[in-house]
């Protein structure tokens, strides 16, 4: 009899165990950010992330997430996107055609993300290795039919409730055909700006434009400008105690796709590849950031293919000199993370953002 209660008893406290286990993992997949990181490695299919293995000497940070997914990437009005409609998809969940900045279809406005979250007190980011005014960071701040219109893009961002950006873009500020001088504009909105480096200050809201229009290769000397932009928004950012979110571009792997030299977007996608890494070691620190990194679309058919017949040696090639349509790989890491697995539309991307932030 004794011997039955002991087990009765055992299997007893072994259930209360379990429950305690399956409840608090329940919470925790439950838990959701209180800042998100989303990084875009534009043009970034799944052979240039697979470069990141075979082309770096430690192991690749894209190995470290914990959940994966692939979106389909198509715009309204073709099969193959651009990165505006890429980029709008991410930052307002619609479908758009291609060259729209914030637009529908119809030409009507879309609210971003951005826009949604500073509306309820959150700071925002965009980091760029192109012009600060390009396709992929505008979507998130700019509405304009045309991602070609360049100056009136500049001016949304003069407008925006961006707290923080670093690119290029300068002379779309100050060397106007309208002759308004945008830099005075953003001072007078409260912005410190640097033209020259990322220098940290104290203010609120900073700007940094380091090039007339998109900052140098890697192979021509960038250095570490997208890892130190980012971690300087981080660390500005990260003031907010309601929290933030930052868009982080990888702009110019796209262009090595483009240009179709594999030189140019290896050393892009390793840069890349490190400023992953940093949002990686700032979220596990902080333990509230979902970090996020995926791609607009991939460009140039890029594959890594044998040198002729030897299966030990890998010469990268390219397909076309433009974008594919091929599905694009999701890394998510942090509170929420569990949403971005499986397969789904590009659209998604902001979904999810915002269900994370609301569960």
């Amino acid at each position: 009899m004794r011997t039955l209660s002991l087990l009765l008893f055992l299997l007893f406290l072994v259930s209360c165990s379990a429950q305690r286990q399956t409840t608090e993992s329940t919470r925790q997949s439950r838990e959701k950010p209180k800042n998100i990181i989303l990084l875009i490695g534009d043009g970034m299919g799944l052979s240039q992330v697979s470069s990141s293995e075979f082309f770096k000497e430690e192991p690749s940070h894209f190995e470290e997430f914990p959940v994966i997914g692939l979106i389909k990437t198509s715009a309204s009005d073709m099969l193959i996107t651009d990165s505006a409609a890429g980029a709008t998809a991410f930052a307002s969940g619609i479908k758009t055609y291609n060259g729209a900045i914030g637009m529908a279809p119809d030409y009507s406005e879309v609210e971003t993300i951005v826009e949604q979250l500073s509306g309820r007190g959150y700071s925002s980011g965009v980091i760029a290795t192109s012009s600060i005014v390009h396709a992929t960071p505008a979507s998130f701040y700019a509405h304009s039919r045309s991602r070609s219109l360049y100056e009136d893009i500049a001016a949304d961002l003069v407008d925006s409730e961006i707290d923080f950006f670093a690119g290029g873009g300068l002379a779309f500020f100050q060397q106007r055909s309208d002759s308004i001088d945008m830099i005075s504009r953003l001072k007078e909105r409260g912005f410190t700006i640097n033209t020259e480096s990322l220098t940290p200050t104290r203010a609120d809201k900073q700007g940094y434009l380091l090039a007339s229009d998109g900052m140098p290769k890697m192979v021509d000397g960038r250095g570490d400008f997208l890892p130190q932009a980012t971690q300087l928004a981080l660390d500005q950012l990260s003031k907010n105690n309601w929290g933030f979110i930052l868009i982080v571009e990888g702009s110019q792997i796209d262009w090595g796709g483009h240009a179709n030299d594999a030189e140019y977007l290896i050393g892009e996608l390793l840069d890349f590849d490190k400023t992953v890494g940093l949002a990686l070691a700032f979220a596990r620190k902080n333990k509230e950031t979902l970090v996020i990194v995926t791609a607009d679309h991939e460009t140039g058919g890029f594959t890594l293919a044998p040198t002729s017949n030897d299966y030990n040696s890998i010469q990268p090639s390219f397909s076309t000199g433009g974008h594919s349509a091929t599905w694009i790989p999701v890394f998510a890491y942090g509170p929420g993370a569990e949403l971005f697995g499986g397969v789904y539309e590009n659209t998604e991307i902001y979904h999810k953002m915002i269900k994370s932030l609301s569960e």
